[in-house]
């Protein structure tokens, strides 16, 4: 079995889920290879930790992976998500140092409400989320959607567009301060 772990790239340590992962893979090494994203959370003390992946060793780490636990980060989700996964989301805490402020919590749990993600906020909801997903990885599986795929990454591509098209256009504005003239900053300046 194959289980990914990633925290995400906040600057903010998640001490919480590593110390968890640790005390689970205690029991469960002989049965689990590990990569484990850590950011800029303690290195754990378990094999397969690296600080971060760069968009490609993630997505590809995603697609070897038979479970995903993650952060509450959206785009982690859809990823895990689109590789298949029905991710096991642990949200940060932010009265824990762990975020700036629960918009993690609100996202995952509203998720976990609509059977997207598992929501563990607590040691033993991770334990028995693992715990099922070794003995069935199956259980965390979602059907992926090839068109929906294609939709998503069309929308992409469009916003991607509009934004370069918006930087172009402010580029040949000129700037409002050459639009006065000489005349009225006088004028500003005498009243």
């Amino acid at each position: 079995m194959q289980l990914l772990v990633a925290v995400g790239t906040d600057k903010h340590p998640f001490d919480r889920l590593v110390s968890w992962l640790e005390e689970w893979h205690v029991e469960t090494a002989d049965e689990v290879g590990l990569t484990v994203q850590h950011g800029h959370t303690r290195p754990p003390a378990v094999p397969g930790a690296v600080p971060f992946l760069g968009h490609d060793a993630l997505q590809a780490a995603m697609a070897d992976a038979d479970l995903v636990v993650c952060h509450g980060g959206p785009a982690t989700i859809l990823e895990a998500r689109r590789h298949g996964h029905l991710p096991i989301v642990v949200p940060r805490n932010p009265t824990l140092g762990e975020h700036v402020d629960d918009h993690q919590q609100l996202f995952a749990r509203r998720l976990g409400a609509a059977g997207m993600v598992a929501l563990c906020e607590s040691r033993e909801e991770l334990r028995d989320a693992l715990a099922a997903g070794l003995a069935d990885p199956t259980r965390f599986a979602v059907a992926t959607d090839a068109a929906a795929q294609h939709a998503q990454q069309a929308a992409v591509t469009r916003v991607g567009q509009i934004v370069d098209e918006l930087v172009a256009a402010a580029s040949r504005r000129r700037p409002r301060w050459r639009l006065w003239s000489r005349s009225t900053q006088g004028a500003e300046r005498d009243r």
